[in-house]
């Protein structure tokens, strides 16, 4: 039940939240808001994965 919510939402964030890596943001000159969303995005795929 968990993996298949995460999953979900994974797929949510990658419609709605923007690819910083695809901007190739600088995290050192990321704002704090930035680096909550690159934080969220690492969270949810971590626990989509597992």
């Amino acid at each position: 039940m968990k993996k298949a919510f995460f999953k979900a939402l994974a797929k949510i964030n990658k419609a709605l939240l923007p690819s910083y890596t695809k901007k190739q943001l600088d995290l050192s000159k990321a704002s704090n808001f930035q680096k909550a969303i690159v934080g969220w995005r690492v969270y949810v795929t971590k626990n989509a994965l597992d």
